[in-house]
């Protein structure tokens, strides 16, 4: 485990209103009769899993999604009695009685698992909640053969620890503006409904991308993201269809400050030379608390205007070219706002080439969280 930075000015500062607003509004466009999972997996996507399954609660989230059982543990021993669920595979061995003692429900993703599942539940008078997992063109966990749905089906109605509390899938597509895979995933997906039956607590099919764009879609829970921090799943693909507000801003401030004289490198392997007389400033994030080498060159915010990283990025530091003199002590605006300007996450993916969430995901935990309402 890292040690959080505390007392070194970068911060995240994280919006409890920005939270509440994005899930509030997902909730009113889904109407009453649709259940909204909050997915706070990843440590809410490099949000605070506590902080943010608070939020999320008070803006009327009726469960949570998880990756692994150690974060659906956490959140059971932090108060919450909500539906949780582990949406990865879990350890049959181990995990199976832990999850069923403390109810939380669980990904059942093939048939030699549950098999291996069933006398382990019968032999400590269990029973557990179950979420079948579809494979309909994703690749990952879950049933594809239609044979294999049919056994399960079987298996399911056969024994009575099995609880049959939801059937789900995930589309790969649903944030790109050709329909063609998604439509072919919605069509395994139906088959796959019509051979395990209907009598599923929750039926769930959206992630943030399908629920903004394509609702529910013949479910009564959608499992909502990325959407909760205020982030577009599509980058800047595709208008989300309401405001989402970006729960997280990233700050710092100058720590030493120079003027260089041109022609004089600047951080490993010099691949920043002064054009001419330049003030450069030493700021202290660098690539252990998640901003990797390739934001060399991304424009920071300060008073108002854009200051580049120049040289390569440290592992503690980094440097930026300065429009004009600073003091120590001076804010720089990493993510977020700095008057007329404005740095998103989406803006920063698109410079190192990958996608918004990722970069929230990579925080490092030494990078300090402050949250504000």
């Amino acid at each position: 485990m890292g040690v959080t930075a505390v007392n070194r000015p970068t911060k995240a500062i994280i919006s409890r209103k920005a939270i509440r607003h994005n899930i509030e509004n997902e909730i009113k466009r889904l109407g009453k009769d649709i259940s909204l999972f909050a997915v706070v997996k990843a440590d809410a996507y490099g949000h605070g899993l506590i902080q943010v399954a608070q939020e999320a609660k008070k803006a009327g989230a009726k469960g949570f999604c998880v990756a692994y059982m150690d974060e659906a543990l956490k959140l059971r021993e932090a108060g919450f009695k909500e539906l949780i669920l582990v949406l990865g595979a879990i350890n049959t061995s181990s995990d199976v009685v832990l999850a069923a003692k403390n109810e939380i429900s669980v990904a059942c993703i093939s048939n030699d698992w549950l098999e291996q599942v069933i006398p382990l539940l019968e032999a400590a008078h269990l029973s557990l909640k179950l979420h079948v997992a579809i494979d309909s063109g994703m690749g990952r966990i879950g049933y594809f053969s239609l044979a294999e749905m049919k056994k399960a089906k079987q298996l399911l109605d056969d024994h009575a620890c099995l609880i049959k509390e939801g059937l789900f899938t995930h589309f790969s597509t649903a944030d790109e503006k050709d329909f063609t895979y998604f439509e072919k995933q919605q069509k395994r997906f139906t088959k796959a409904k019509q051979i395990l039956g209907k009598d599923f607590t929750y039926i769930h099919t959206s992630n943030t991308a399908t629920a903004l764009w394509h609702d529910a879609w013949n479910s009564n829970a959608v499992r909502f993201g990325v959407g909760i921090y205020g982030m577009n799943p599509s980058g800047s693909l595709i208008q989300a269809p309401y405001a989402l507000e970006p729960a997280m801003r990233v700050e710092t401030q100058i720590v030493f400050v120079k003027k260089l004289p041109k022609g004089e490198s600047i951080s490993y392997g010099a691949t920043y030379t002064t054009a001419q007389d330049e003030w450069i400033a030493t700021l202290p994030f660098g690539y252990a608390d998640g901003f990797v080498r390739r934001y060399s060159g991304f424009e920071l915010l300060i008073d108002g205007q854009r200051a580049p990283i120049v040289g390569r990025v440290c592992m503690d530091q980094c440097m930026i070219r300065l429009p004009k003199y600073y003091p120590v002590g001076t804010k720089v605006t990493i993510i977020g706002k700095s008057k007329q300007l404005e740095n998103t996450f989406t803006m920063a993916a698109d410079y190192i080439g990958t996608i918004n969430y990722e970069l929230t995901c990579i925080l490092g935990e030494r990078l300090h969280r402050i949250y504000e309402d």
